[in-house]
């Protein structure tokens, strides 16, 4: 488990606007180096600005942001974000763009390489291993709008990795996913985390693999964090209750 001493994600009464709406009402988070961090809670709760807030993109109207180190309350250094990896929720990609998988990976090393400098071959190597690493490797040169959901998921989890982050940012990686790729993607995750020992915070709905994966759960509700501790700890009927509500569509 990592040391308590070791944090490197450290958020003090945050408080995050977007336009007229508060986003965050002050958020204070710490995330210890080789945590698995989900993050759960109904639809507005705050879960995707927290994730933006790491990322150094939020805009924060007070508290304080540590990430690695560095602080964030003056905008994002440019050597943090390159070790910062980020997986967006999935979107529909036109199948007529002339992009192919392993160019779309490819674009993941332009973090570290800048736009400016031309990959070399460590950076083929780190794009087919990071190919190989999510099982995407025959498919490395099929248009990236042929892909099945699962399967454009897997890349863009390999583009977030060719960055070579210390941390990795996931939002809903398995939003719009039949069951089996859910939970395919779920394990891919685990093991991404485990076997790169990286630090990873996780928005989801599946409740049930959330609480296999990840060693703590943050529970978040109108912009604010309700209750966190360890998944047999908090994914209780009678917690989830209160924090759903009449929400549908929950994942168990």
């Amino acid at each position: 488990m990592p040391s308590a001493g070791d944090v490197i994600i450290k958020i003090e009464d945050a408080v995050v606007s977007y336009r007229e709406d508060v986003a965050l009402r002050g958020v204070t988070l710490t995330v210890r180096r080789g945590e698995l961090v989900g993050i759960i809670g109904p639809n507005g709760a705050g879960k995707t600005t927290l994730l933006t807030l790491v990322n150094g993109l939020g805009k924060l109207l007070r508290g304080r942001v540590e990430v690695l180190g560095y602080s964030l309350n003056g905008g994002c250094p440019d050597i943090l974000r390159k070790r910062i990896g980020y997986v967006p929720q999935i979107q529909n990609i036109d199948p007529r763009m002339p992009v192919n998988v392993w160019e779309v990976v490819m674009m993941g090393r332009y973090g570290r390489l800048g736009l400016l400098r031309r990959p070399g071959s460590t950076d083929r190597q780190v794009v087919d291993c990071m190919l190989k690493l999510v099982g995407m490797s025959h498919l490395a040169s099929r248009p990236i709008g042929h892909l099945s959901g699962g399967e454009q998921q897997r890349v863009a989890i390999a583009r977030a990795l060719a960055q070579e982050p210390d941390i990795l940012l996931l939002d809903e990686p398995t939003t719009g996913l039949d069951r089996r790729a859910r939970v395919e993607i779920m394990a891919l995750v685990n093991e991404i985390h485990r076997s790169r020992h990286l630090t990873t915070l996780m928005v989801t709905h599946e409740l049930r693999t959330a609480a296999e994966v990840c060693d703590r759960l943050v529970l978040m509700k109108e912009g604010r964090i309700w209750i966190q501790g360890k998944p047999e700890e908090v994914l209780r009927e009678e917690i989830l209750d209160l924090l759903y509500g009449d929400e549908e569509g929950i994942c168990s």
